[in-house]
Order: C-alpha cells, then structure tokens, then sequence
C-alpha cells in the first residue's frame, strides 16, 4: 500500500477547516495547534551541561546536608521509641 504526500498550503488547510462540521471537530484543531506551539517552543530550549552539572553539585551538598541534620532528630526518634 502506498501513500502519495500532497503539499499542504493554507489556503488548503483553510477550506478543510471551513469544512468541519460541529464545534468538538474544530477544538480537537485547536488542541492540536497547541500542542504544535507547545512542542515548538520546547525545542528551543538548550540546556548548558556546565550550568546543570554545576546545579547537580549543589544540590548534592544540599541534600547531604539535610540528611546530616535530620539524623540528629532520626536518632533522638529512636532513643524515645525505646525508653517507652
């Protein structure tokens, strides 16, 4: 089965939206579009491996951090668990 392409203009896509009978037909276009600008709009995003690598690091330390500082109370939990 073969399928030949046909070039799509605006004036095509415009007849075949004045084609479309009920509203539901015309928001699923709408959806559609979005998604489309959405997409878009999230290739053009670049994301610098310095900056992230940088960002893991701190993040890191942070998260070592807090975990020190919790065992204190982790700790204090347990003792009060085992005196009751």
């Amino acid at each position: 089965m073969y399928f030949v392409v046909m070039p799509v203009t605006s004036e095509a896509l415009k007849r075949d939206l004045d084609q479309l009978i009920t509203s539901a037909q015309l928001a699923e276009v709408a959806d559609f579009i979005a998604f489309l600008r959405f997409r878009d709009r999230r290739r053009h995003i670049t994301l610098d491996p310095a900056q992230l690598s940088a960002l893991a690091t701190e993040f890191a330390e942070e998260d070592h951090s807090l975990a020190e500082a919790g065992m204190d109370d982790y700790s204090a939990m347990l003792a009060q668990e085992d005196w009751q």
